[in-house]
């Protein structure tokens, strides 16, 4: 048991790195289209390539979108909407009428004379309650038409269903009453009665007038929306989606032929129903089987690219899950796109993946992985090639875009860049394709800018990695340098030589890390930091002992070696409490290496000659720097703070000091661990004897007035 708890003790990691990638492949092999794949690749106005298509099955030909469209535009344009007929309105409006009528019956009497009149042996007022009665009956009988708006176009025209005791009939429009023609209706017939009872013409019409019966006037005839829309849904329904049919040993295509519309029309319904048999018999495991198969490769692939060519990558844990995460989670939005129609894929930023990837590790590793998510999500796709086609180059440009992520207008410029890219790409492809710029869909277009807008959440996923990862990013490196930074406010108030002196050892190293392709931002950001642990005892350090006093006169060697070695462990306890991030500790950590306080070491030995010291005692704790970064600040935290002890500033003395200290610190086996070359060592040593000379070059001195010329 011991042993086998030992063995997993030392494989565990390649356990883990193993089951995080298998995990990997469950996820997205699960996630991946159950239709079986369609074989064939095929586009409008192109020969067809493969030998000839033989229907092995019946399969109908469906209509494309177009016609499809129109069908439904003309059946929808001929619909006849559906009304319904209320028969008690008449009753409820002359019971309104008569009711106000009464109300100023004596005072329309009193008014106009030949109310009192009789017709008939019957009062003309009373006559007039009559005559309105069957007047309202006559038009509720034929029915008062209500058209609502979306129809008035066509009113003239205009034909419906009128339901009639549960049966409905076709009617014209013009057929009824509208509210206006049955007012005119309604007025020309009572005036034409009150004619015969008086010849005062002027005074029937404005007592018609006032009754306004307008008031009283309400449609009978309504639509029926419900039943509308039921109808209409049903006419939609029963709509033929096919048109003819291809039967089982029948030629679709012979290769070579060119693909024209009856073509297009054939080949998507064959590959229609050709997904659907599949995804509906019993293959559906062994198509499972295939995207497994397929999946697993694909990471093998990036399993095998990490290690041979990127070991860091490959023997960092969180590195491999980050990776892995992210590439995952490209694959589940393409997926919920592919679930939501209304959601097409090219809204979906995958350029992202490049983007973060590329910020936190490198831009080829970024490209493979890119590849890699966009081939596996290229099976949501409806056409791969064209996805595939105009995914690689929005990629490119993507990474190429964005070098550097510290401001924000790089990320717009991206943006635009990645735009255009799509757009320029689509329609070459549309172009190549169908031979005019008339089908050219537009809807492309609109999709392009969404992704493109999408392109910002950049930021805040940047900044979740960083907290869920432990990475540092070029826009947090940016802050971190900013001398504002309340840790390096504290340094400039309690230790301002050191301040000064790890602004100097950025400025160089930055510049070595230029010349040698490292991380510049990243060395800034370190030797901003690097001797942070000196604020908690900062006149223990010469560069800040500006009183002349120093107090290690009064202690003995060995503590005075002890206090200094301090500031390492001391710094990186305060980066911690700052929670600054591992990478910046790093440099607190290794910029001394293995080695010794040797001005108190040398001292010790001259004053006891005859004592073997505890190199212990002397020796900084370490570890060696183990990057190209860590190297160069250690290299220059040693020239720069030396470069302040000269007697004499030349180009002798400056080129002997860097060549001294850093030969020096090869010697010692400080660079063992740092992947840094010779040739890069050679060229940080011209830069630093550079750099040097241009900070402590002579001046012309200045002559000086003589008094006694006259």
């Amino acid at each position: 048991m011991k042993k086998f708890l030992q063995d997993f003790k030392k494989y565990s990691q390649a356990t883990y790195r193993i089951l995080l990638f298998l995990t990997a492949v469950v996820i997205i092999a699960n996630l991946m289209p159950r239709e079986g794949k369609f074989q064939y690749e095929f586009k409008k106005g192109e020969p067809w390539r493969y030998e000839v298509l033989i229907a092995p099955f019946n399969f109908r030909i469906y209509k494309t979108t177009e016609e499809l469209d129109a069908e439904r535009d003309s059946i929808l344009k001929n619909f006849r909407p559906y009304f319904v007929m209320d028969s008690t309105v008449h009753s409820k409006v002359n019971d309104g009428f008569v009711l106000e009528y009464k109300k100023q019956e004596e005072d329309l009497k009193s008014k106009y004379r030949f109310l009192k009149r009789k017709n008939n042996s019957t009062l003309v007022s009373e006559y007039v309650k009559t005559t309105t009665d069957s007047l309202f009956k006559h038009i509720f009988d034929k029915g008062v038409i209500s058209i609502p708006e979306n129809y008035r176009e066509k009113e003239k025209d205009f034909e419906l269903m009128l339901i009639k005791n549960n049966l409905a009939e076709p009617y014209l429009a013009s057929e009824f009453y509208s509210l206006r023609s049955a007012y005119q209706y309604i007025t020309r017939e009572l005036a034409k009665n009150l004619t015969l009872v008086s010849n005062d013409f002027k005074g029937i019409e404005d007592f018609i007038s006032t009754l306004q019966i307008e008031h009283f006037l309400v449609p009978n005839i309504q639509i029926d929306d419900n039943r509308s829309e039921l109808e209409k849904d049903n006419l939609l329904k029963n709509m033929a989606l096919t048109k003819g049919i291809v039967l089982a040993g029948q030629k679709v295509i012979s290769k070579g032929d060119i693909i024209d519309n009856q073509a297009v029309k054939k080949l998507l319904s064959y590959k229609k129903e050709y997904e659907s048999r599949v995804g509906t018999l019993s293959q559906y495991n062994i198509i499972f089987a295939g995207h497994l198969l397929i999946t697993f490769l694909f990471l093998t692939g990036l399993y095998l690219f990490l290690y041979f060519y990127r070991r860091d990558v490959y023997q960092n844990l969180k590195y491999i899950t980050f990776l892995l995460v992210i590439l995952t989670t490209v694959i589940v939005l393409t997926y919920i796109s592919y679930q939501i129609p209304d959601i097409p894929i090219w809204v979906i930023p995958v350029t992202i993946l490049p983007l973060i990837v590329r910020t936190f590790i490198d831009s080829r590793l970024g490209f493979f992985i890119y590849v890699t998510a966009i081939i596996l999500a290229s099976f949501f796709s409806h056409n791969s090639f064209e996805f595939i086609f105009l995914q690689i180059p929005a990629g490119i440009t993507a990474i190429f875009s964005l070098y550097k992520m510290v401001r924000r207008a790089q990320i717009v410029r991206s943006a635009i860049f990645i735009l255009l890219t799509y757009s320029l790409f689509y329609t070459g492809l549309t172009l190549l394709q169908e031979g005019g710029i008339a089908d050219i869909n537009y809807e492309y277009f609109l999709y392009f800018t969404i992704n493109a807008f999408l392109l910002f959440i950049v930021y805040p996923l940047i900044y979740i990695f960083e907290k869920l990862f432990g990475f540092i990013s070029d826009v947090t490196l940016v802050e971190l340098s900013d001398t504002n930074h309340p840790l390096l406010r504290i340094l400039a108030e309690n230790a301002p030589g050191t301040f000064q002196h790890s602004i100097q050892v950025g400025n160089i190293a930055q510049e070595a890390a230029y010349k040698i392709g490292a991380n510049p931002l990243l060395v800034r950001a370190g030797a901003m930091y690097h001797d942070i642990g000196k604020t908690a005892t900062p006149l223990y350090f010469t560069e800040n002992q500006t009183s002349g006093v120093n107090p290690h006169h009064e202690m003995d060697f060995e503590d005075s070696a002890k206090l200094v070695i301090s500031h390492i462990e001391g710094g990186i306890k305060i980066a911690r409490k700052y929670n600054l991030p591992e990478k910046i500790i790093d440099f607190i950590a290794t910029h001394q290496g293995t080695t010794k306080a040797k001005y108190f070491y040398n001292s010790y030995i001259n004053e006891h000659p005859d004592k073997q010291p505890n190199e212990q005692n002397f020796t900084y704790p370490g570890p060696t720097p183990f990057t190209k970064e860590t190297a160069i600040l250690m290299m220059a935290d040693s020239i720069e703070a030396a470069s302040r002890s000269l007697s004499e500033y030349s180009d002798k003395t400056i080129d002997k000091l860097v060549e001294n200290i850093i030969n020096t610190q090869i010697k010692e086996g400080q660079f063992y661990n740092a992947p840094i070359t010779f040739k890069e060592i050679t060229e940080i040593k011209e830069v630093f004897k550079a750099k040097l000379k241009n900070i402590y070059h002579a001046r012309v001195a200045y002559p000086k007035i003589n008094k006694n010329k006259k």
